[in-house]
């Protein structure tokens, strides 16, 4: 696998503000500077591919080819088991225009009805992209179930209606740092770090 050199700056491909700060600290004991999309004013692409890979590869590729700098991109979604792992690569659609996922929680819910199967899963995809296309890509997913109300406020997007199999506080219950212990992303970034530490 192609090498990040060192002092090399890296972008976050993502608008998503608690998105970027989860990376960014997964990414911090690594990478020594990085920006994202959205402070260098970039466009977010039409994420058009029908896979978490395919829109995380869009990302990436894209804002590496206008910036000019190697791009890590992240698509990621809920999988619920019983609406046929809906919203999936629609997560963030669900919320309507504005990306309201409290609104896309409720949608959740309502869709469950009153579904025994409650297991769903969190997937994350992450690519990493140099401007001249060349790109790998690296999956993790972490199983649970979907609780209702809502509960907690520490985390972003279906966070506060996930809890993680083997625990009992929903992802915006527990701490961040924790949370990066665990999570789908952070199981995906240890794919990522292996890759770049063994390249």
């Amino acid at each position: 696998m192609r090498r990040i050199l060192p002092g090399e700056r890296l972008l976050i491909a993502t608008h998503n503000s608690g998105k970027a700060r989860e990376i960014g600290a997964l990414l911090s004991p690594y990478i020594g500077s990085f920006t994202t999309s959205a402070e260098l004013g970039l466009a977010e692409p039409e994420e058009t591919g029908d896979t978490f890979v395919a829109n995380a590869l869009i990302k990436a590729r894209q804002a590496a080819r206008e910036s000019g700098l190697v791009a890590l991109a992240d698509d990621s979604g809920l999988s619920v088991t019983s609406l046929g792992g809906e919203p999936g690569i629609y997560s963030a659609r669900w919320g309507g225009p504005k990306k309201d996922f409290v609104l896309a929680m409720q949608k959740v819910h309502e869709a469950l009805g009153d579904q025994t199967d409650r297991s769903a899963c969190f997937i994350c995809v992450l690519a990493l992209a140099w401007p001249d296309g060349e790109a790998y890509t690296f999956e993790g997913r972490i199983d649970g179930q979907i609780v209702w109300p809502a509960r907690g406020d520490k985390g972003f997007g279906y966070d506060p209606i996930f809890v993680a199999n083997g625990h009992s506080r929903t992802f915006a219950e527990i701490e961040p740092a924790e949370k990066q212990t665990i999570s789908h992303r952070a199981r995906a970034f240890e794919k990522l770090m292996n890759a770049l530490a063994a390249a």
